[in-house]
């Protein structure tokens, strides 16, 4: 590790953005990292754009806000259209294949789109497609040993839904695979 990750989690509210970004910061956390969360969402919430700033660093983090992300998890469309423009070079974007139709490559930038949406579905995992997508940018980035990855889950799940962590980690597996 010890480069400095500043990703960008964006799609619909309701999509798990926001969680997803806190498996990142609390991975982070729990190997003892700089790290910054910062969540946003429109006035609409469920349906309306939601996304989360993660930045992971081995150094003080001068600002929460990120500008030219060096990752990028896009959900939706209007999403990947935001934030595409945004990222650095050599960014690291993550996209889910089945509700993106347009992804045009990006001048180095490495861009993989995967069938997210579907592969949660096929594996039973409807609703776990942020946590799909969350493991094929591990699988690119190795922002975290992949041990902490599965601790960090089980520290995010809420108790209310720990029958879901086993759930969460299989999704982590499958965005790997992917």
């Amino acid at each position: 590790m010890g480069k400095e990750l500043q990703a960008v989690l964006a799609g619909f509210g309701g999509q798990g953005v926001l969680f997803a970004g806190k498996v990142m910061a609390n991975a982070g956390l729990i190997e003892d990292r700089e790290l910054s969360w910062l969540p946003s969402y429109g006035p609409e919430m469920r349906g309306g754009t939601a996304n989360c700033s993660v930045t992971l660093s081995d150094e003080p983090i001068g600002s929460p806000l990120v500008t030219s992300p060096t990752g990028l998890i896009a959900m939706n469309q209007p999403s990947y259209d935001k934030f595409i423009q945004e990222v650095a070079p050599g960014a690291v974007v993550v996209a889910d294949a089945d509700l993106i139709s347009d992804i045009e490559p990006v001048e180095g930038v490495d861009i993989t789109a995967i069938p997210a949406t579907k592969l949660a579905q096929d594996n039973g995992l409807a609703g776990l497609s942020n946590i799909v997508l969350l493991g094929k940018f591990w699988d690119k980035t190795r922002f975290c040993d992949r041990a902490t990855l599965d601790a960090a889950i089980d520290k995010s799940v809420p108790a209310s839904k720990a029958a879901l962590i086993d759930k969460n980690k299989q999704a982590i597996q499958i965005g790997i695979d992917a």
